[in-house]
């Protein structure tokens, strides 16, 4: 199970991308060109996820996406439910029959505590906070290069 699909991963590009700019409205164009994302892609991203309520689209020459909800309000497992529907690690392997052990397997229960567990993970990561660790990383990013550049002598 590939949980993070191109998919995912281009619109919390996109997400992140328009949270950092104060959620101001921004074309599939500009998006795909700033995010070196295909644009057919992520224009069907983008419409998804303008029919999940979590973006708010605008037509017309001046349209354009923003967020339709904060992005503390937008989490990584509503992503993953939109684009591939429930996140489940037990699934059994007898998917057409129930299986007579269902209730009994001790691997099944495992499993089940086990996504419990990264459930309530997953439920913590939103954009703000992906947007937060962008930030933070962009800036060590840059403390970094200025680290690396040789001296300016005048």
């Amino acid at each position: 199970m590939k949980l993070i699909t191109k998919d995912i991963d281009y619109a919390v590009k996109a997400l992140l991308f328009i949270a950092q700019n104060e959620n101001k409205r921004q074309s599939v164009a500009d998006l795909a060109d700033e995010l070196n994302v295909p644009y057919p892609f992520l224009r069907k991203i983008l419409r998804i996820l303008s029919r999940q309520g979590i973006l708010s689209s605008v037509k017309g020459k001046k349209g354009g996406f923003n967020l339709a909800r904060p992005p503390e309000k937008i989490r990584l497992v509503d992503l993953i439910r939109v684009f591939h529907g429930p996140v489940e690690l037990a699934e059994c392997v007898f998917k057409e029959k129930i299986c007579p052990d269902i209730k009994t397997c001790p691997l099944r229960q495992k499993i089940l505590k086990l996504q419990e567990v990264f459930l309530s993970e997953l439920q913590a990561v939103t954009m703000a906070s992906l947007a937060e660790q962008n930030t933070d990383h962009g800036q060590r990013q840059v403390r970094q290069a200025k680290k690396n550049q040789p001296a300016v002598k005048t």
